[in-house]
C-alpha cells in the first residue's frame, strides 16, 4: 500500500529526528561535550538528571498554564473537559498538554534510569537530551496546527532521544548481566 502524502511527510520528519537522537546520545556519550568525570557518585550523577527534568518541566507548566488560562477567559470551556463538550481551542490546548504529559513522564524516568546505570561519562546525553526536548516542544507547539508532517520533527525530537537512551540503557543491564 502506497503512502499518503501525509504520511511521507511524518517519515521525512522522523528520519530528522532520529538522526538528530541518535547523534545526541553518540556524540553526547563519545564527546561527553559537558566534561562529567568518571569519578562522580550516584547523587551528583543523579542531579545532573533532575536538572535537566527543569526543562521538559518547564514546557510541561506551559502547557497546564495556557490550557488554564484558556478556560478562565472562556465561559464555554470554564468548567473543564470533563462538564463540558469544550471548544476546538480548548481541545487543541488539551492535546499540547497530553503529549507534553506523555513526553515528560518518559523524558524524566529515562534520565534518571541513564544517571543510575551509564557511565558518568556518559552524563552529557542527559542536558543534549533536555535540550533537545525543549527545541522539541517549540517545534511542536508552533506546528500543531499545520498537521502531522509540520510537527513530525518536533515530536521526534522531544521522543527519540528518550526512546534511544532506554533502548541503550536496557542493552547495557541485559549486557551486564549475561557478561
Amino acid at each position: 500500500m502506497p503512502l499518503t502524502e501525509k504520511q511521507i511527510g511524518v517519515l521525512k520528519g522522523m528520519i530528522l529526528g532520529v538522526s538528530l537522537a541518535l547523534c545526541i546520545v553518540g556524540l553526547g556519550s563519545y564527546l561527553n561535550p559537558f566534561g562529567f568525570q568518571a569519578s562522580l557518585n550516584t547523587t551528583d550523577k543523579l542531579k545532573v538528571a533532575i536538572l535537566s527534568c527543569i526543562i521538559p518541566a518547564l514546557f510541561l507548566a506551559i502547557c497546564i498554564g495556557r490550557l488554564a488560562k484558556h478556560r478562565f477567559l472562556t465561559p464555554e470551556d470554564i468548567d473543564g473537559g470533563g462538564l463540558s463538550k469544550g471548544s476546538s481551542q480548548a481541545l487543541l490546548l488539551q492535546s499540547l498538554l497530553q503529549n507534553t504529559i506523555e513526553q515528560t513522564l518518559l523524558a524524566a524516568i529515562v534520565y534518571c534510569a541513564w544517571s543510575v546505570v551509564m557511565p558518568a561519562t556518559w552524563l552529557s546525553v542527559i542536558p543534549l537530551a533536555a535540550f533537545g526536548f525543549g527545541i522539541g516542544r517549540l517545534l511542536f507547539f508552533r506546528e500543531y496546527q499545520m498537521g502531522a508532517p509540520s510537527r513530525a520533527i518536533g515530536f521526534t525530537l522531544s521522543f527519540y532521544p528518550s526512546i534511544i537512551m532506554l533502548i541503550t540503557i536496557i542493552g547495557s543491564v541485559v549486557w551486564r548481566q549475561v557478561s
